[in-house]
């Protein structure tokens, strides 16, 4: 009847199956990515999102933390298995106070994921001719090396890569 119509005339939906993708040559790298570190959100007010995160959802949430070298304040949101990093400009050059004025509410700015060699990132990601948003790393909020990597060469999100 109609079941047997409709299991013979609904279409098929592939799967991707991880040992076919793997099997494409993925070219040896000197470095390797690590697991995502955490995804930051610029927020307006600093207070209210960490009130949201803390006193709404129950997560753990950091104090903020001044990153002058970075024009921002920082707090981390505890999660399971990553964090979430709340942004807020810190001084009148800050990047996150030109995209608050592009995007009033706040939103997603980047995301950081682990690298375990970010020298050798650096050199390999230069000549793929992925622009790099600053000569050399700097240190970022765990203490550690950091790049940043245009947007328009990540389809349009800005992407961290920190130091494992």
């Amino acid at each position: 009847g109609l079941l047997t119509r409709l299991q013979t005339s609904a279409p098929t939906i592939g799967t991707l199956s991880t040992s076919n993708y793997h099997s494409h040559s993925i070219p040896s790298s000197l470095w390797k990515l690590g697991r995502l570190n955490h995804i930051a959100i610029a927020v307006p007010d600093l207070e209210k999102a960490q009130a949201f995160y803390k006193d709404v959802l129950g997560a753990r949430v950091s104090e903020a933390v001044a990153l002058p070298e970075h024009g921002v304040y920082t707090v981390f949101v505890e999660l399971g298995n990553t964090k979430l990093e709340l942004l807020h400009p810190l001084g009148e050059k800050s990047p996150i106070a030109s995209f608050l004025q592009k995007n009033k509410m706040g939103g997603m700015h980047h995301i950081c994921i682990e690298v375990d060699d970010i020298k050798g990132a650096v050199t390999e990601l230069k000549e793929k001719k992925i622009r790099i948003l600053s000569e050399e790393p700097k240190i970022g909020a765990h203490g550690k090396p950091v790049i940043f990597l245009h947007p328009k060469d990540c389809h349009g999100v800005l992407v961290e890569l920190e130091q494992a």
